[in-house]
């Protein structure tokens, strides 16, 4: 297998911003509009972080977006929205963005009603509980009807088993945030290091 894509979530500082451009990630992720996670940020100082990108795609990531907001990312710049809970047809329709449908504990119905939406580009498969580190259940994304979308995995990845993941599930992109985490928040140079590498090594 072949060029697996690598996601980089939950941009905080320009420290981040910095090393994600040092180490030629495709994509960055911002929270947003959910204050339950630690990661969430205004959306302007989202956008003020996104602007400093270096040829890296830039997610908004949400959780059941609202069409104000949905409108609100889409003017501030970004170039996809991740939607994780619900996507909702009147958000749907409120946006031009190319959308990435997430999925945390998903059933096969919202997964065919999306696979027939036109911009959702992408299916993102994580853990139970978003950004809690643990591990999305592989076993569920055997046979899914992806409709030609890209699969992104998600949810618990680390440097250490990244390459057993991408082995099991082959996916299009991987998507790493608490696993290249320090401590006290903020992404870790060496772990994100070590992450990126372990992909690029293994996917060739």
């Amino acid at each position: 297998m072949s060029g697996v894509k690598i996601k980089i979530c939950g941009m905080t500082c320009r420290e981040d911003i910095e090393l994600v451009n040092s180490l030629g990630v495709d994509m960055a992720g911002f929270v947003m509009f959910f204050p339950k996670s630690r990661r969430n940020l205004s959306l302007e100082r989202a956008a003020e972080l996104a602007a400093g990108l270096k040829g890296i795609k830039s997610a908004a990531v949400t959780v059941s977006p609202t069409a104000e907001q949905a409108r609100a990312i889409e003017r501030a710049g970004f170039d996809f929205l991740q939607v994780h809970g619900e996507l909702s047809e009147e958000m749907y329709n409120s946006t031009e963005l190319p959308i990435i449908r997430a999925f945390n504990d998903f059933g096969i119905v919202e997964l065919v009603r999306c696979s027939r939406l036109e911009r959702v580009k992408a299916f993102l498969f994580d853990a139970a509980e978003p950004g809690s580190g643990k591990l999305c259940d592989r076993d569920k994304l055997t046979g899914l009807p992806l409709a030609g979308r890209e699969l992104i995995l998600a949810g618990g990845l680390t440097p250490d088993n990244v390459s057993e993941a991408i082995a099991s599930v082959r996916p299009n992109m991987v998507d790493v945030s608490s696993g290249v985490e320090r401590r006290g928040g903020g992404k870790d140079p060496e772990l994100a290091r070590r992450f990126v590498e372990a992909v690029r090594v293994f996917s060739g």
